[in-house]
């Protein structure tokens, strides 16, 4: 017996049938040829590719909430020592929805909502109040680490919600 689909699963095998109908850059490869790398925020009004100038195969790019540059670490190693990249932009973001609730209202929700606790009393949602501190502060992580490539660069900006423009920050 076959499986009904979701709205949200119907509108995606859609979409990539039109998109796969068209598509002609299988013959791209692996390593992003402008060797560098993203971090960014998964909020669904940022479109990197699009707001950030990045053309398919030129970059990694790497969303997960926040733009937290310790959640992306894995992948960016693996972006940098496996895959070649030279260079990361980290990029948060003006309205970000971790600015708006601490960790115990964090971990309250999620456990209410479960109905059981999910997150302990040490669990990290990581949230910020100040931007450009929480910006400066990833950069600064980032460069003591250990795991960006010798030579490498590392900057950090602001995407500016309101407007669609980017400000460099450091």
């Amino acid at each position: 017996m076959r499986k009904m689909l979701t709205e949200n699963q119907e509108h995606l095998v859609a979409s990539n049938k039109e998109y796969a109908r068209h598509f002609t850059s299988g013959h791209l490869p692996i390593p992003p040829a402008k060797r560098y790398l993203v971090v960014t925020c998964m909020d669904a009004r940022i479109p990197p590719m699009a707001a950030y100038g990045i053309e398919l195969g030129d970059a990694h790019v790497i969303r997960n909430a926040g733009g937290n540059a310790r959640d992306a670490y894995r992948s960016i190693l693996i972006s940098q020592h496996m895959l070649g990249t030279t260079e990361i932009l980290l990029i948060k973001h003006t309205q970000c929805g971790l600015r708006t609730f601490t960790n115990e209202q964090g971990r309250k929700l999620v456990n209410e909502h479960q109905g059981h606790e999910v997150c302990g009393p040490d669990f990290d949602f990581q949230p910020f109040n100040d931007l450009e501190g929480s910006v400066r502060e990833d950069v600064k992580w980032l460069k003591k680490c250990g795991g960006v490539v010798e030579g490498g660069v590392v900057s950090g900006w602001v995407y500016q919600c309101e407007d669609g423009k980017v400000k460099h920050i450091c």
